[in-house]
Protein backbone atom coordinates (compact mmCIF):
# COMPACT_ATOMS: atom_id res chain seq x y z
CA UNK A 1 0.00 0.00 0.00
CA UNK A 2 1.26 4.01 -0.96
CA UNK A 3 1.87 6.34 1.79
CA UNK A 4 -0.84 9.04 1.55
CA UNK A 5 1.01 12.21 0.14
CA UNK A 6 0.66 15.42 -2.05
CA UNK A 7 3.20 15.81 -5.01
CA UNK A 8 3.85 19.47 -6.26
CA UNK A 9 6.19 19.72 -8.71
CA UNK A 10 8.37 17.93 -11.66
CA UNK A 11 12.07 19.03 -11.32
CA UNK A 12 14.70 16.91 -10.49
CA UNK A 13 15.80 18.66 -6.81
CA UNK A 14 13.40 16.32 -4.71
CA UNK A 15 12.22 17.47 -1.71
CA UNK A 16 10.34 16.11 1.11
CA UNK A 17 8.12 18.10 3.10
CA UNK A 18 7.56 17.66 6.92
CA UNK A 19 4.82 19.86 8.18
CA UNK A 20 3.93 21.34 12.00
CA UNK A 21 1.70 20.07 15.46
CA UNK A 22 -1.27 21.63 14.13
CA UNK A 23 -1.14 20.82 10.49
CA UNK A 24 -1.27 18.95 7.45
CA UNK A 25 0.09 18.23 3.86
CA UNK A 26 -2.36 20.48 3.03
CA UNK A 27 -2.27 23.44 5.42
CA UNK A 28 0.80 25.34 3.53
CA UNK A 29 -1.64 28.38 2.58
CA UNK A 30 -0.60 30.35 -0.91
CA UNK A 31 2.70 29.53 -0.27
CA UNK A 32 2.43 26.66 -2.53
CA UNK A 33 1.41 28.64 -5.38
CA UNK A 34 4.85 30.45 -5.11
CA UNK A 35 7.12 27.18 -5.58
CA UNK A 36 9.24 26.50 -8.70
CA UNK A 37 7.48 23.23 -9.79
CA UNK A 38 9.99 22.68 -13.20
CA UNK A 39 13.05 23.11 -10.89
CA UNK A 40 11.87 21.13 -7.73
CA UNK A 41 9.66 17.78 -7.02
CA UNK A 42 7.70 18.73 -3.98
CA UNK A 43 6.42 15.71 -1.54
CA UNK A 44 4.26 16.71 1.45
CA UNK A 45 4.08 13.53 4.05
CA UNK A 46 0.90 13.90 6.00
CA UNK A 47 1.78 12.03 9.46
CA UNK A 48 -0.35 9.22 11.02
CA UNK A 49 -3.58 10.38 12.81
CA UNK A 50 -3.64 13.82 10.29
CA UNK A 51 -5.02 14.90 7.35
CA UNK A 52 -5.34 12.41 4.63
CA UNK A 53 -3.98 9.86 7.29
CA UNK A 54 -6.06 10.58 9.89
CA UNK A 55 -7.75 6.79 10.17
CA UNK A 56 -4.44 5.41 10.41
CA UNK A 57 -3.21 4.84 13.99
CA UNK A 58 1.02 4.40 14.99
CA UNK A 59 2.82 5.16 17.89
CA UNK A 60 3.16 9.46 17.32
CA UNK A 61 6.62 9.31 17.85
CA UNK A 62 9.63 11.19 15.86
CA UNK A 63 11.01 7.83 14.54
CA UNK A 64 7.49 6.63 13.05
CA UNK A 65 7.56 10.00 11.35
CA UNK A 66 11.01 9.27 9.82
CA UNK A 67 10.34 5.87 9.05
CA UNK A 68 7.22 6.89 7.16
CA UNK A 69 9.07 9.45 5.30
CA UNK A 70 11.33 7.25 4.11
CA UNK A 71 9.32 4.43 3.35
CA UNK A 72 7.57 7.31 1.13
CA UNK A 73 10.88 8.61 -0.20
CA UNK A 74 11.53 4.51 -1.20
CA UNK A 75 7.71 4.52 -3.03
CA UNK A 76 8.65 8.00 -5.05
CA UNK A 77 12.14 6.24 -5.86
CA UNK A 78 14.10 8.96 -4.56
CA UNK A 79 17.51 8.16 -3.33
CA UNK A 80 18.78 11.38 -2.39
CA UNK A 81 16.70 14.15 -1.61
CA UNK A 82 16.27 17.64 0.36
CA UNK A 83 14.15 17.87 3.41
CA UNK A 84 12.20 21.19 4.64
CA UNK A 85 10.16 20.51 8.38
CA UNK A 86 7.94 23.33 9.73
CA UNK A 87 8.41 23.35 13.93
CA UNK A 88 7.50 20.05 14.89
CA UNK A 89 8.80 18.98 11.52
CA UNK A 90 11.54 20.67 11.81
CA UNK A 91 12.86 18.11 14.70
CA UNK A 92 11.17 15.32 12.43
CA UNK A 93 13.64 16.30 9.71
CA UNK A 94 16.20 15.62 12.15
CA UNK A 95 15.23 12.16 12.78
CA UNK A 96 15.15 11.50 9.43
CA UNK A 97 18.76 12.76 9.12
CA UNK A 98 19.87 10.69 12.30
CA UNK A 99 18.45 7.34 10.55
CA UNK A 100 19.46 7.99 6.83
CA UNK A 101 22.03 10.62 6.85
CA UNK A 102 23.74 9.35 3.15
CA UNK A 103 20.27 10.36 1.32
CA UNK A 104 19.56 14.40 2.44
CA UNK A 105 21.04 16.55 0.20
CA UNK A 106 20.28 19.46 2.20
CA UNK A 107 17.40 20.76 5.13
CA UNK A 108 15.84 23.57 6.07
CA UNK A 109 13.88 24.44 9.52
CA UNK A 110 10.98 26.42 9.35
CA UNK A 111 10.52 27.44 12.93
CA UNK A 112 11.76 24.59 13.74
CA UNK A 113 11.99 22.88 17.17
CA UNK A 114 15.65 22.23 17.95
CA UNK A 115 17.31 18.53 18.60
CA UNK A 116 17.31 18.87 22.21
CA UNK A 117 14.52 18.50 24.71
CA UNK A 118 12.28 21.18 24.99
CA UNK A 119 11.97 22.48 28.44
CA UNK A 120 8.94 23.50 29.76
CA UNK A 121 7.85 24.44 33.67
CA UNK A 122 4.44 23.29 34.85
CA UNK A 123 2.88 26.31 33.42
CA UNK A 124 4.32 24.88 30.13
CA UNK A 125 3.69 21.07 30.64
CA UNK A 126 -0.12 22.24 31.24
CA UNK A 127 -0.62 24.29 28.39
CA UNK A 128 1.19 22.06 25.48
CA UNK A 129 -0.31 18.50 27.18
CA UNK A 130 -3.41 19.77 27.69
CA UNK A 131 -3.91 21.24 24.17
CA UNK A 132 -4.98 17.64 22.76
CA UNK A 133 -8.51 17.74 24.45
CA UNK A 134 -8.78 22.00 25.20
CA UNK A 135 -9.45 24.63 22.41
CA UNK A 136 -8.47 27.34 24.25
CA UNK A 137 -5.31 26.29 25.20
CA UNK A 138 -4.54 25.40 21.40
CA UNK A 139 -5.57 28.74 20.86
CA UNK A 140 -3.41 30.52 23.13
CA UNK A 141 -0.59 28.62 21.94
CA UNK A 142 -1.46 29.26 18.38
CA UNK A 143 -1.50 33.26 19.24
CA UNK A 144 1.91 33.08 21.07
CA UNK A 145 3.57 31.58 18.21
CA UNK A 146 1.99 34.45 15.91
CA UNK A 147 3.32 37.17 18.21
CA UNK A 148 -0.02 37.37 19.65
CA UNK A 149 -0.72 40.20 16.47
CA UNK A 150 -2.60 37.82 14.27
CA UNK A 151 -6.26 38.17 13.38
CA UNK A 152 -9.08 36.67 16.10
CA UNK A 153 -10.94 35.18 12.74
CA UNK A 154 -7.32 33.96 11.37
CA UNK A 155 -6.55 32.45 14.57
CA UNK A 156 -9.49 30.65 14.99
CA UNK A 157 -9.75 28.97 11.35
CA UNK A 158 -6.38 27.65 12.31
CA UNK A 159 -7.25 26.25 15.57
CA UNK A 160 -10.15 24.77 14.11
CA UNK A 161 -8.39 22.91 11.45
CA UNK A 162 -6.50 21.36 13.86
CA UNK A 163 -9.13 20.26 15.76
CA UNK A 164 -10.81 18.91 12.48
CA UNK A 165 -7.97 17.49 10.57
CA UNK A 166 -6.07 15.63 13.15
CA UNK A 167 -7.20 12.93 16.06
CA UNK A 168 -6.84 14.23 19.62
CA UNK A 169 -4.86 10.71 19.67
CA UNK A 170 -2.18 11.33 17.66
CA UNK A 171 -2.10 15.29 18.69
CA UNK A 172 -1.67 14.64 22.11
CA UNK A 173 1.18 11.83 21.31
CA UNK A 174 3.38 13.88 19.02
CA UNK A 175 3.71 16.52 21.56
CA UNK A 176 5.20 14.16 24.06
CA UNK A 177 7.82 12.76 21.77
CA UNK A 178 9.09 16.08 20.40
CA UNK A 179 9.14 17.87 23.63
CA UNK A 180 11.24 15.20 25.18
CA UNK A 181 13.40 13.71 22.34
CA UNK A 182 17.07 14.52 22.65
CA UNK A 183 18.41 13.86 19.04
CA UNK A 184 21.86 15.89 19.95
CA UNK A 185 24.19 13.52 19.63
CA UNK A 186 22.71 11.94 16.78
CA UNK A 187 22.85 14.80 14.49
CA UNK A 188 25.45 17.16 15.49
CA UNK A 189 28.86 17.98 13.72
CA UNK A 190 27.01 17.27 10.43
CA UNK A 191 28.44 18.88 7.63
CA UNK A 192 25.04 19.22 5.22
CA UNK A 193 24.42 22.17 4.04
CA UNK A 194 21.26 23.27 6.85
CA UNK A 195 19.19 27.06 6.69
CA UNK A 196 17.17 27.72 9.33
CA UNK A 197 14.10 30.14 9.12
CA UNK A 198 12.13 32.01 11.92
CA UNK A 199 9.51 34.84 11.47
CA UNK A 200 10.35 38.38 13.69
CA UNK A 201 7.46 37.95 15.60
CA UNK A 202 7.76 34.36 17.12
CA UNK A 203 7.49 34.54 20.41
CA UNK A 204 8.91 30.97 21.09
CA UNK A 205 11.08 29.88 18.37
CA UNK A 206 13.41 32.73 17.98
CA UNK A 207 16.43 33.60 16.34
CA UNK A 208 18.46 33.49 19.69
CA UNK A 209 17.04 30.24 20.31
CA UNK A 210 18.59 29.28 16.86
CA UNK A 211 21.81 30.37 17.52
CA UNK A 212 21.81 28.45 20.67
CA UNK A 213 20.93 25.30 19.00
CA UNK A 214 20.81 24.93 15.15
CA UNK A 215 23.45 27.38 14.28
CA UNK A 216 25.78 25.21 17.13
CA UNK A 217 24.49 21.60 15.94
CA UNK A 218 25.24 22.19 12.24
CA UNK A 219 28.85 23.91 11.05
CA UNK A 220 27.51 24.57 7.80
CA UNK A 221 24.19 26.18 9.28
CA UNK A 222 22.44 30.00 8.02
CA UNK A 223 19.93 31.67 9.66
CA UNK A 224 17.19 33.94 8.15
CA UNK A 225 14.89 35.85 10.20
CA UNK A 226 11.69 37.28 7.98
CA UNK A 227 10.00 40.36 8.62
CA UNK A 228 6.36 41.18 9.53
CA UNK A 229 5.78 37.22 10.03
CA UNK A 230 5.40 34.71 13.22
CA UNK A 231 5.73 30.79 13.65
CA UNK A 232 3.61 30.62 10.06
CA UNK A 233 5.54 32.29 7.41
CA UNK A 234 3.88 30.01 4.92
CA UNK A 235 0.45 31.75 5.52
CA UNK A 236 1.67 35.31 6.93
CA UNK A 237 4.64 36.03 4.10
CA UNK A 238 4.23 33.32 1.48
CA UNK A 239 6.19 35.34 -1.08
CA UNK A 240 9.22 35.85 1.49
CA UNK A 241 9.05 32.09 2.39
CA UNK A 242 9.33 30.51 -1.00
CA UNK A 243 11.82 32.78 -2.49
CA UNK A 244 14.21 32.45 0.94
CA UNK A 245 13.64 28.84 0.63
CA UNK A 246 14.20 27.96 -2.89
CA UNK A 247 17.13 30.33 -3.34
CA UNK A 248 18.80 27.75 -0.62
CA UNK A 249 18.12 24.95 -2.26
CA UNK A 250 19.16 25.94 -5.59
CA UNK A 251 22.28 27.44 -4.13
Amino acid sequence: MSTAHRLLGSGDHRVLVLHDWFGTSAGWGSFLDYLDGDTFSYAFLDYRGYGDRKAVTGAYTLAEIADDALTLADELGWQRFSLVGHSMGGKAVQQVLAQAPQRVRKMVGLAPVPAGAYPLDADGEALFYGAAQDRDKRLAIMDLVTGQRASRVWVDLMVDRSLQLSTREAFGGYVKDWVSADLTERIVGSRIPVKVIVGEHDLALTAEVMRGTWLSHYPNAELEEIANSGHYPMHETPVALATALEAFLRA
